[in-house]
């Protein structure tokens, strides 16, 4: 049996693996049910102007600053669990205080105060696993956190759907009600698991002191993954202006130009940990930089429908590869603090994202479309140059 059939058998015969695996499908699902109708839920709904709507991603900004405040106390008290649940709490009353609000000013504070916490779910349970994985000791560790990874990402790929036909069918209250109760159903296929006390001396945890050199790799890793992710909030708020605009196609190839990324990047996933363990974690991540200034260029200077697709293409290579080897990557950066480690990761795409906002605004009102996209493409180069010194330093391999 090769080491890839002997990881999906583990994945899916461990009621743990299992129930993670499970539990970012219904993660990926639910957010992915919601978060495309926010803004149309603050205009249409509760009468929100669209440049006060669009100021609701800033909130976001909020959820870093959470994600390493629920790290730092998963460190120190090893109870990844616990706090697992406390933060998919948090996302089912955030969703459901959504669906029940009536004042523009309601979700603004939810997002900012309450949703900040379960976007740390995902990263306390990547910790878990990683527990788990210390106790296993299997070389196939990793292609197992890449298929739970892999769950998160086939949960986007069904949920805008499914969220578009919800709200069409019933309303958009009603769609953030499914979330909710899909973020709250995160917990079902994990009860009775408990914590694996195995980086731990003893039964209790020591939590270590992190200062900022010992942070430093980490942040610096995560500062280099904010920068090709600038791309997305930039390529999702123009490409479609774009393809309607100035390349005149119809809706359904621009909703097909946008669908095809999570497809892509589904299908590839599978291949990033042998990409690593072949030429190494850092440079396969380097790569996968390069790959978006590809596509940010086709975005750019290739005017026509094949171009969008070649560039969606490209950046489902380049999330199908970032992805997975993110959060492996990100937990080796600081081995002492895994569960800060994920949180820091994890909830550092609002960063991308305010910075991709602003680069965005300004770029198009100074270059225009689509001369815009060399600013995102700029920035993955910087990436990739960052990733490759990284890599000559540090030779990860996994």
């Amino acid at each position: 049996m090769n080491r890839k059939s002997t990881a999906v058998k583990r994945a899916f015969v461990s009621p743990f693996y299992r129930g993670a695996i499970l539990a970012m499908f219904l993660s990926g699902l639910g957010t992915s049910i919601a978060t495309p109708q926010v803004v149309l839920f603050l205009v249409r709904d509760l009468g929100a102007s669209l440049p006060l709507a669009a100021l609701f991603y800033l909130t976001g900004l909020s959820a870093p600053v959470a994600g390493f405040l629920v790290g730092r106390q998963s460190d120190r008290t090893g109870r990844r669990m616990g706090l697992f649940k406390f933060c998919v709490t948090a996302g089912f009353l955030g969703w459901a205080g959504m669906a029940v609000s009536t004042q523009v000013w309601q979700p603004f504070v939810i997002n900012a105060f309450v949703m900040a916490f379960a976007a740390a779910s995902a990263s306390q349970l990547f910790a878990a696993l990683h527990d788990a994985q210390v106790k296993d000791q299997d070389p196939t560790n990793d292609t197992v956190t890449a298929i739970v990874r892999m769950a998160l990402t086939a949960g986007w790929v069904i949920g805008p759907v499914l969220g578009a036909w919800i709200a069409a069918a019933t309303s958009l209250r009603i769609a953030f009600w499914v979330t909710a109760a899909t973020f709250l159903a995160q917990v079902l296929p994990l009860i009775g698991h408990a914590d694996f006390p195995n980086t731990v001396a003893g039964e209790r945890p020591v939590a270590p002191r992190l200062s900022l050199s010992a942070l430093l790799p980490l942040l610096t890793f995560t500062l280099l993954f904010v920068l090709i992710y600038v791309g997305e909030p930039i390529k999702y708020g123009f490409l479609p202006i774009h393809m309607d605009e100035n390349l005149g196609m119809s809706p359904a190839m621009r909703g097909t130009v946008i669908g095809i990324q999570p497809l892509v990047e589904l299908l590839l996933m599978p291949f990033a940990v042998p990409l690593a363990r072949r030429i190494g974690a850092l440079p396969a991540m380097a790569f996968a930089a390069a790959l978006a200034v590809c596509a940010n260029i086709c975005f750019g200077f290739w005017p026509s429908a094949t171009g969008m697709f070649v560039g969606q293409i490209l950046m489902g290579g380049v999330w199908g590869i970032v992805f997975v080897l993110g959060i492996l990557v990100a937990q080796r950066r600081l081995p002492i603090a895994v569960a800060t480690a994920s949180a820091i990761f994890l909830n550092s795409p609002p960063l991308g994202s305010a910075l991709g906002g602003v680069t965005g605004g300004l770029g198009v009102a100074v270059l225009g479309l689509p001369a815009v996209y060399v600013l995102p493409a700029a920035f993955a180069a910087a990436s990739a140059l960052g990733l490759v010194a990284l890599a000559r330093r540090d030779r990860m391999v996994l």
